[in-house]
């Protein structure tokens, strides 16, 4: 469902993200921006089209994606030329250890079912180099499945825990919380920034 999704809104749910320029989302991301070194190698976890992560990172950091949907990752190639994208699932896809300086999952995590993101976080912790970040926006309430019939034109699928579960389940994978707060304003996020020890 959520490829299906997000190929066939993928113009639409665009230009709804680039709409959202100035939100406290998009504020988060470039205090996540500021977190990583010059040069350093970034993943987009679900990328979608390539905003607002891996368009933030492009000119100043290694940036690969990742993202289910294919239609998606046609306008992430056009906007990113210079980014390396990745036509997978992130509940399968497979990297090196410490492969990244930040994992970055915006708006992505939340569409996968929630009894696999202990699994993801503690693989997103392998991939981290020691001092590397995990940021992502996740969800704040308890919610095992919600499904959208219509969302930009097509059903859509959601699955998250809530904020203090979310923590926890970063915690165990091994990441320090460094920011954990409620950001938005038509939405809310639980916005997340964790570092891996050592570096």
């Amino acid at each position: 469902m959520v490829r299906r999704g997000y190929d066939r809104s993928a113009r639409g749910y665009l230009a709804a993200r680039r709409g959202n320029a100035g939100s406290p989302i998009n504020e988060f991301l470039a205090e996540v921006v500021k977190a990583v070194p010059q040069g350093g190698a970034v993943l987009d976890l679900g990328c979608g089209a390539g905003d607002p992560v891996a368009v933030a990172f492009a000119e100043r950091c290694v940036v690969t994606g990742v993202d289910i949907s294919g239609a998606q990752l046609a306008l992430a190639r056009s906007r990113v030329p210079g980014a390396t994208f990745i036509h997978a699932d992130m509940a399968t896809v497979a990297f090196p250890a410490d492969a990244f300086d930040a994992v970055v999952a915006y708006f992505s995590i939340i569409h996968l079912p929630r009894e696999a993101h202990a699994d993801l976080f503690a693989r997103i912790a392998a991939w981290l180099r020691p001092g590397g970040i995990f940021a992502g926006t996740l969800g704040h309430g308890d919610s095992p499945s919600d499904i959208a019939p219509d969302w930009y034109g097509a059903p859509m699928y959601w699955s998250h825990f809530d904020s203090p579960t979310n923590i926890r389940l970063v915690t165990q994978a091994g990441l320090i919380p460094e920011i954990a707060e409620l950001r938005g304003v038509d939405e809310t996020f639980l916005c997340m920034l964790a570092r891996k020890p050592g570096g």
